[in-house]
C-alpha cells in the first residue's frame, strides 16, 4: 500500500497539523506502508525559508523511512488572512508540481491546517484513481470565524468550500470526537463517513532519559505564539510568583505574538519569565519537555467550549509531566478522563499560580499525575497504534 501525503506545514514547522502529518507518516511506515509526503518548503510560522530553496520549485529529502518532495511556498509569515491565504494558495499550485514523479499510490491523504488541500487532492484522485482521506485538525471555517480571521460574506463563501470539501472526500478523519457534530449535523455528513483518529506521539523521541541541569522549579510552554493562545494570563501568574525565585517560567517557540510577549514581560518588569526565541527540532522539544517540571496548555478564551484536541497535550503526557490545561471542552475532558493534569478555565491566573505552587510543594503527587499521562498515551496513542486505526479506516471503507 502506498499513501500519498499532502500537507502544506511538515517539521521543522510548528503546529499540530505538522506534528500530525508526521505522526501519520511514521505511524503509517510501521505498518509496513510506502509513504511519500509533499509538503511545502520549510516556513511556518516565520516565513523563514531556507535560503537554498527560495529559487526552486521543488527539493527531495527523506526522514524516517518516507519520501518527502518539497514544493515552492514564498517566505511569508503566518499572520494575517492576506498572508495565510497566499501561503495556501501558493501551496494548492506547488503541490501538483511532482505529480509526474509520484509512482502509483492508493490513497490521497489530506491534511489541513485549511480545507483548501482538498483541490489538489481531488487531482491526484482523478489521476490515479484513488480515494481521499480528508484529515480535520481544526474545524474550518468555524476555527477561524471565532477568532475573529473571517467573517460575514467571507465565512459564507468558505462554508460552501468547506462543504463541497466534505462532499467531495471519501473518508473524514477529524482528530476530535468533538467535531463530529459540526461534520454531520451543519454539513449533512453521512457519520458512516467520519472517522476519529486523535493526533498521536511518537513516544521513541521521549525514551531518552535527560539529566535536569537547573535547580528551578521549571514550568514550561512549547510552540506556537498564535492568537489560540492567551499569554497574559500566564505573565500575570508569573507576576504573582515572583517573590518565589527558584520559579521560572519558560516560554519557547516563534510566532505572530511572539514580540507582544517579549514586549509584555519587560513593560511588567518580569525577571521569572524566560523566553526562548527559537524553532527546536523535534528530539530538542522532546528534551526540552522532558527537563520541565510543569507543563502550560494557556489557551485562549473564544466564549465557547473548544471542540478540538491539540497534539502538544499528547508529546506533554508524553514527557511524563503534570499538564496546567487553561481550557474547557474537549482538551479538559480529555485531561479529566486520562487524570494528567489540572484543569483550570482560561483566563483565571489566579488559580494557574495556585496549580504552580501546588505542583511545586507536592512533587510526589506531581510525578504519579506525569506518570498517568505518559502510561496513557503509550498505551493507546503511540503512533504505530494511530498509523494501524488509519489503514483500518481505509480498508472498512473499501470493502
Amino acid at each position: 500500500m502506498h499513501f500519498l501525503i499532502l500537507s502544506q506545514i511538515f517539521p521543522p514547522d510548528m503546529g499540530g497539523s505538522s506534528t500530525r502529518a508526521y505522526n501519520i507518516a511514521k505511524g503509517l511506515v510501521l505498518n509496513n506502508v510506502d509513504v511519500t509526503v509533499v509538503a511545502g518548503f520549510p516556513h511556518y510560522p516565520s516565513g523563514n525559508v531556507p535560503k537554498e530553496l527560495r529559487k526552486k520549485a521543488l527539493s527531495i529529502q527523506y526522514m524516517d523511512g518516507f519520501k518527502i518532495i518539497r514544493t515552492f511556498i514564498p517566505p511569508l509569515p503566518a499572520k494575517g488572512l492576506a498572508n495565510r491565504m497566499i501561503l495556501f494558495l501558493s501551496y494548492i499550485i506547488s503541490s501538483l508540481f511532482p505529480i509526474f514523479l509520484i509512482r502509483k499510490i492508493d490513497v490521497v491523504f489530506a491534511s489541513n491546517p485549511q480545507i483548501l488541500v482538498v483541490i489538489p487532492a481531488l487531482i491526484y484522485k482523478i489521476l490515479y484513481r484513488v480515494p481521499i482521506i480528508l484529515n480535520v485538525d481544526d474545524l474550518w471555517p468555524e476555527d477561524p470565524a471565532d477568532i475573529g480571521i473571517i467573517r460575514g460574506f467571507i465565512k459564507k463563501i468558505c462554508e460552501i468550500i468547506a462543504k463541497i470539501a466534505y462532499k467531495m472526500a471519501d473518508i473524514i478523519v477529524p482528530i476530535s470526537p468533538g467535531y463530529i457534530k459540526v461534520i454531520h449535523n451543519k454539513y449533512g455528513i453521512p457519520r458512516e463517513k467520519i472517522y476519529v483518529v486523535r493526533g498521536g506521539v511518537d513516544i521513541s523521541k521521549f525514551d531518552k532519559k535527560y539529566v535536569k541541569k537547573s535547580d528551578k522549579f521549571t514550568v514550561l510552554y512549547s510552540g506556537a505564539f498564535s492568537i489560540a493562545y492567551d499569554f497574559d494570563q500566564i505573565l500575570k501568574a508569573a507576576k504573582l510568583l515572583e517573590e518565589y525565585k527558584d520559579i521560572e517560567i519558560v516560554l519557547q517557540g516563534g510566532g505572530e505574538l511572539l514580540n507582544y510577549v517579549k514586549k509584555k514581560i519587560k513593560v511588567m518588569k518580569l525577571e521569572n519569565v524566560k523566553i526562548i526565541d527559537k524553532i527546536f527540532s523535534r528530539e530538542e522539544v522532546a528534551k526540552l519537555l522532558s527537563q520541565a517540571n510543569v507543563l502550560l496548555l494557556p489557551l485562549k478564551d473564544f466564549g465557547r467550549p473548544y471542540l478540538g484536541i491539540s497534539s502538544k497535550l499528547y508529546e506533554y503526557q508524553a514527557a511524563g509531566k503534570p499538564i496546567i490545561c487553561c481550557a474547557i471542552g474537549q482538551p479538559a475532558k480529555y485531561i479529566k478522563e486520562t487524570k494528567s493534569g489540572i484543569i483550570i478555565k482560561p483566563g483565571d491566573y489566579r488559580n494557574i499560580a495556585r496549580a504552580i505552587l501546588y505542583f511545586k510543594n507536592n512533587p510526589i503527587i506531581a510525578q504519579k499525575i506525569g506518570c498517568k499521562g505518559k502510561h496513557y498515551v503509550k498505551n493507546n496513542l503511540e503512533i504505530k497504534v494511530i498509523g494501524a486505526q488509519m489503514i483500518k479506516c481505509l480498508l472498512t471503507k473499501t470493502i
